[in-house]
């Protein structure tokens, strides 16, 4: 004859409230007649004993996978891996919607974020300045205000914005230099070190990045970069294949948070993706400018 189990019998009643009926552990206490503290231990022992089975679907598991293979290939702290899209969704804005979702969960009333110029970041700051509940304070990395007001009159744009007050490049490296030693771009600086986290994106040596499109570089010093070894770049500083930075007179026109200052920073996201941007990406995770990577899964697949 078979001996009933009560343990087992309330671990498996507990399990199933708790996890089919969505009761809290509160109410599962109160219903079994039991404290809250044990109802915790009899959830613990079911998953011990495999009352409790997870089982993740196949497609996660990869997508899961995956994110480990570059977490543990790069040495990165976290990767987010977004799903491609079957929509017709830019995958720019789909992985922008992503990492804002990522951010949101990481932030609050207090947090500083540093932000960087570009096309996805610029996606990503109006997605949290809508859609947050807080209201988090921007820090620019880079020159050139205009490029981070896209919806600054939108009455949903609540957040701050602490601007480097300087176009993103100037004529000469003399006027670089003025701008740079100004105090007002110096009082944006001393922010830049003690912000909570920051977001930049990667930009490819191809005719549809976002420094050509905006008309910020002209053709001819886009190939003379690229002549040069440079694969892409991350704050408008252009990088070649090992994430070293690619001598150019661009360099000392440019006014933007250094790669040595980015690499000092605590949890740096960077947020790309596309085929087209493979090579930056790889470029801008061998430099160490990264502490987590969120891209899509085709470009990830690339990565590995």
């Amino acid at each position: 004859m078979e001996i009933y189990d009560y343990e087992e019998s309330l671990m498996a009643k507990t399990a199933w409230y708790y996890y089919s009926e969505n009761m809290t552990q509160q109410n599962i206490s109160e219903v079994l007649g039991i404290s809250r503290m044990r109802v915790i231990k009899l959830l613990e022992k079911a998953k011990q004993s495999g009352i409790i089975q997870f089982r993740i679907r196949s497609n996660i598991d990869k997508r899961m996978q995956l994110e480990q293979n570059l977490i543990e290939k790069f040495d990165l702290k976290d990767c987010f891996i977004v799903p491609d899209s079957v929509q017709t969704l830019a995958v720019n804005e789909n992985v922008a919607r992503a990492a804002a979702m990522y951010i949101s969960n990481r932030i609050n009333a207090d947090t500083f974020i540093n932000i960087g110029y570009g096309d996805t970041t610029g996606r990503i700051l109006n997605h949290l300045a809508i859609n947050t509940e807080y209201t988090p304070s921007f820090v620019s990395l880079t020159g050139g205000v205009s490029y981070y007001l896209p919806n600054a009159s939108s009455s949903t744009f609540n957040s701050r914005l602490y601007l480097i007050p300087s176009p993103l490049i100037t004529s000469t490296k003399e006027m670089a230099s003025a701008i740079k030693a100004e105090k007002s771009v110096k009082e944006i600086e001393q922010l830049i070190p003690s912000s909570h986290l920051s977001v930049v994106g990667i930009g490819a040596m191809n005719p549809k990045a976002t420094i050509l499109q905006s008309g910020i570089l002209s053709q001819n010093e886009f190939l003379i970069l690229e002549n040069n070894g440079a694969v892409g770049d991350v704050l408008s500083h252009f990088i070649d294949k090992n994430g070293d930075v690619v001598n150019s007179s661009l360099e000392g026109r440019t006014i933007s948070t250094s790669l040595d200052v980015v690499k000092q920073l605590e949890n740096v996201i960077g947020v790309a993706a596309g085929q087209e941007k493979v090579n930056a990406i790889r470029s801008a995770l061998n430099g160490r400018y990264l502490d987590v990577l969120i891209t899509d899964e085709g470009t990830a697949n690339s990565l590995i």
